[in-house]
């Protein structure tokens, strides 16, 4: 059996910039990228490829979670059922992940044009903004409100 198509959306953060290299610039110029932890369908990711040609989104490692202050509840599926939702949704041409502190390596390799955060991100904290910065793109801060995705999911279905 063939594997869905979405799947060939996920990228080996090892590998990921050398198939954006590969790829024709007319695909992917202007190149938006956001990080996130989140299950769900992000409205910032929808901004984020509003302001792109193309868009990645690198979601945490499941532990990277936790040391960001997330509940221990959270992140509500295991990394690869994450980057699945993610690859699935319409409008983004990859998903990767990064395990370390930071995306910054990961942003760095990639070069995006356009780094999109969530609204509760100041725009001097976003990780790799000075790099886009510096290559001449922009860093943006998402102005939805800024929320707890997956919290406010778990609220519903608990009924609260």
């Amino acid at each position: 059996m063939k594997p869905p198509a979405f799947e060939n959306k996920i990228r080996n953060p090892a590998e990921l910039g050398a198939w954006l290299g590969m790829l024709p610039r007319r695909w992917c110029s202007p190149t938006a990228c956001s990080t996130s932890c989140t299950a769900v369908t992000s409205p910032t990711w929808r901004r984020a490829r509003a302001l792109g040609a193309a868009l990645l989104v690198a979601v945490n490692a499941t532990h990277r979670c936790g040391a960001l202050g997330k509940s221990g509840e959270r992140p509500l599926n295991p990394l690869a059922d994450r980057l699945a939702v993610v690859a699935g949704a319409r409008g983004g041409a990859a998903v990767t992940w990064f395990d370390e502190d930071t995306p910054e390596a990961l942003i760095d390799a990639c070069r995006p044009e356009v780094l999109v955060k969530g609204g509760d991100w100041p725009v001097e904290r976003i990780v790799g903004g000075a790099g886009v910065l510096a290559r001449g793109g922009a860093r943006a801060v998402d102005s939805v409100r800024a929320r707890a995705l997956d919290t406010d999911l778990l609220r519903r279905i608990r009924g609260g």
